[in-house]
């Protein structure tokens, strides 16, 4: 299950200002960074309904698996873990975008970890009780 259009991150500058700016809370499988949107650097699409709704992206390098079905398993696996959890991430009237990198290492994880440190990334960053 991907991630609807509005709620997905897309573009090279986005990702850029996030690894850049983004507050990091690190996990053993995964690091979440986290920022205020900047509907600025979004390019402009008319599909869009809101650009200030939370944008979430998922990173999965070559580093975590030299495989990209297994890269692409691991990045649906968390779309659909994420899509689920959206409704309980608080924007507070302010857009918020979420980047999760995988670490290597990770593919080899079982998948009710991966999900676990998922949710506890979340939580730490102040989004979820």
């Amino acid at each position: 299950m991907a991630l609807s259009r509005e709620h997905r991150l897309r573009g090279r500058f986005v990702f850029d200002r996030i690894y850049q700016k983004g507050r990091r809370i690190h996990g053993q499988w995964m690091v979440l960074r986290t920022m205020r949107a900047e509907p600025q650097l979004l390019k402009a699409d008319p599909r869009d309904q809101s650009p200030l709704s939370c944008r979430l992206g998922v990173v999965v390098s070559s580093k975590v698996s030299k495989r990209s079905v297994q890269r692409n398993r691991l990045r649906r696996l968390l779309h659909g873990h994420l899509s689920r959890q959206l409704p309980e991430i608080p924007t507070q009237g302010e857009g918020l975008w979420l980047l999760i990198s995988l670490k290597p290492g990770s593919a080899d994880a079982e998948e009710r970890l991966l999900l676990g440190e998922c949710c506890e990334l979340i939580a730490k960053a102040g989004l979820r009780p």
